[in-house]
This record gives structure tokens, C-alpha cells and sequence, in this order.
């Protein structure tokens, strides 16, 4: 048995839903296929449930690109405004926060589900639990149409559209099946890295020490010696290295150097708002008029306490000793290591 449709798309997430919205705005009827049992599963874990739906700070520096000019040229096709303006006329308004942009609920639920509703108005069909086996494009007596290989029954399309992902996020659907059926229509798969993803340090013992802790500061990529990047906000420290939107924006930087077997480390600021010349005044008051407290204690109004006693530890100093009882030598180490805290970076969570 086979179905037709004059456009299939392979994959129920964000992009498919939109495309499906879209081409469907155009008369075109249209029809999705999900391999999981519901559409738009990822974007529930967007921005940490918020969804992050867009950003209005967008240029070629952040894509990793060969080509850039033609990365900007698409995005420029559908731009920031015209997707604020998607999602305005399906009934999504936003808010704005450092350059990212929210639905004003600030819930990934709503946007899903105005998705999933605005795909109802427009008599898109959706089958989930779907396993295709084989994409194949027929001969010109069937007019160049595609078929659909499934498991259960087959499906003829005009035109099909693939929106079925990376390998980001099996659990949602992106596994990574869609490149196995591109591959066999003849279009070559350029080796896809991982991006926007949490880095391993070499130093678990280490980074145990604080893990939990959100905090603010500046992170700066080095691969093989050279600053690559830089980004400032919430820090998270786990228990394998490092997280947050700052580490994120900089991944896909260290994720390709580690592919090309380079060195990667990390410096990371703890005190951001601290220059050098605050530095030295905190060094002397330490000195001078706050002898008798311990490092930690010391620190505590200026920096998380579990980040002080990591630090510390880096620097064999034992954060219950009493300032007094150090070394000028000692303190400079602990403060120089709070403003440059290095960390080499092995693997990203998502292995390449």
C-alpha cells in the first residue's frame, strides 16, 4: 500500500513543523513523517525549557563555515525579523534578553504548542512512529517522484524536504538516521561535529570540587597556544568541566580542534568585574587588615565558596589556612588563578 502526498518532510521537529507550516501557506499539500511518537519533542529542552527561539546578534562569525558569505546569504533569506514574525502570526510574543530571544511565557511547552496547533489550521497530516527504511527517486515514466521506503506501508511524494536533524539529542529523535538516507540519494554528508555543547576538562578530581556551582565570568578558547574566542556570562562548573551558555558559544571551536588533534585549553576569569589594579589593592587589604580570616572565608563575599576551595587546591594552598600565615607569593598565585583559571580541555560531552 502507498500513500501520496505532493510534499513529504522526513522529521517532526522544529524546522519540519515550520516547513511543513509554511509550504502548506502555499496551497501545497504537505505531510510530515516522525520516527518517534511526537513531533517537536526537542524543543521542550530549548533554553533549558525557556526556548531560546532565536538571536538577534547574528554574523558570519558564528558559523563555522568554509564559506561564510554563503551561510549569511541564507540566513539573510529568512531573517530575525522575519521569524519574529513566524511566530507572531501564530500567536507567539516574544521577549528579549541578552541578544536571545523568548516566547513572553518563557515556557518551550507554548511555542510547541502553538507549532503543533498552527499545523492543524493548515491541514498538514502527520504520521509519528515511522521508520523509513530507504528514500529512492523514481524513473521518468513516475514523473520523478520519490518514494518513501517504510516499515508497514510506503509513501510517493513530489518533492521531499529532510528535516530530520543532527545526532545531538537520540533521546528526541536526532539520532542521526537522517544521514544515512541523504548518503544514499548521492549527496555527500560533510563529517558533522558536535556544537553547543558541554567540554570535558582533564581534571575531574578538580572540578568535582565545585560542581553545581553557576557562576559568573569570562571564558577564553586557546587552541595550540592561539586565543581563538572569547564569552561572558553564568559559568556552570560539574563534575567532568565545564557548562553554560558561555562555554556553549565557544564548543564549536574546541570540538573541530580536538577532531584535528590539537591542543585545547581554556582560560576562564572568576572575577570579571576585578581588574589587575583591584587585584592589588585585595592583595594588600588581605595583607594588611584581613590577616586573621582563613582564604575561604576571605573570599566568600567575592567569589563562590566551592570555587575558592577548587582554586586552592589547584594551587596546594589549603583554603582553612589563615592569610597571615601565607606567602606574598602564595596569594598572588590563588588571585592570579581566580582571574586565569586554566582548564585543558579532552573531549565534549558529546563525543566526536
Amino acid at each position: 500500500m502507498k500513500k501520496e502526498h505532493e510534499c513529504i518532510i522526513i522529521g517532526g521537529g522544529a524546522a519540519g513543523m515550520m516547513a511543513a507550516i509554511t509550504l502548506a501557506g502555499y496551497g501545497i499539500e504537505t505531510c510530515i513523517l516522525e520516527h518517534t511518537s511526537r513531533i517537536g519533542t526537542k524543543i521542550l529542552q530549548t533554553g533549558n525549557g525557556k526556548c531560546n527561539f532565536t538571536n538577534l546578534n547574528m554574523d558570519e562569525t558564528m558559523y563555522q563555515n568554509k564559506d561564510t558569505k554563503w551561510v549569511m546569504d541564507v540566513i539573510n533569506r529568512f531573517n530575525v525579523d522575519a521569524v519574529l514574525d513566524f511566530f507572531k502570526g501564530i500567536g507567539i510574543y516574544h521577549k528579549e534578553k541578552n541578544g536571545y530571544v523568548y516566547p513572553l511565557s518563557m515556557t518551550a511547552s507554548s511555542l510547541q504548542n502553538a507549532l503543533r496547533l498552527e499545523l492543524e489550521n493548515k491541514k498538514v497530516s502527520i504520521h509519528t512512529n515511522v521508520i523509513i527504511k530507504n528514500v529512492v527517486k523514481l524513473s521518468a515514466d513516475m514523473k520523478d517522484k520519490f518514494l518513501i521506503e517504510c516499515e508497514g506501508i510506503d509513501y510517493i511524494a513530489d518533492t521531499v524536504v529532510f528535516a530530520t536533524g543532527s545526532k545531538a539529542a537520540p533521546k528526541t529523535g536526532s539520532d542521526g538516521s537522517g544521514y544515512e538516507l541523504i548518503k544514499k540519494l548521492g549527496i555527500k554528508v560533510i563529517k558533522p561535529l558536535p556544537a553547543l555543547v558541554q567540554l570535558i576538562g582533564d581534571e575531574k578530581e578538580l572540578y568535582r570540587i565545585a560542581a553545581g556551582v553557576r557562576s559568573q565570568g569570562k571564558i577564553e578558547i586557546y587552541i595550540d597556544g592561539i586565543k581563538i574566542s572569547e564569552d561572558t556570562g553564568e559559568i556552570q562548573y560539574t563534575d567532568y568541566g565545564i557548562s553554560g551558555i558561555p562555554v556553549f558559544q565557544i564548543s564549536r571551536y574546541a570540538v573541530k580542534a580536538l577532531y584535528e588533534k590539537k591542543d585545547v585549553h581554556v582560560c576562564i576569569d572568576m572575577l570579571p568585574d576585578i581588574d589587575d589594579k583591584e587585584m592589588e589593592y585585595i592583595l594588600s587589604y588581605m595583607v594588611k587588615q584581613e590577616g586573621y580570616k582563613t582564604v575561604e572565608q576571605f573570599f566568600e563575599g567575592i567569589v563562590n565558596k566551592k570555587l575558592v576551595t577548587m582554586v586552592s587546591r589547584k594551587c596546594n594552598i589549603d583554603a582553612a589556612s589563615r592569610v597571615s600565615e601565607l606567602k606574598i607569593s602564595k596569594l598572588q598565585k590563588l588571585l592570579e588563578n581566580m582571574k586565569y583559571f586554566n582548564v585543558h580541555i579532552v573531549l565534549s560531552l558529546i563525543h566526536i
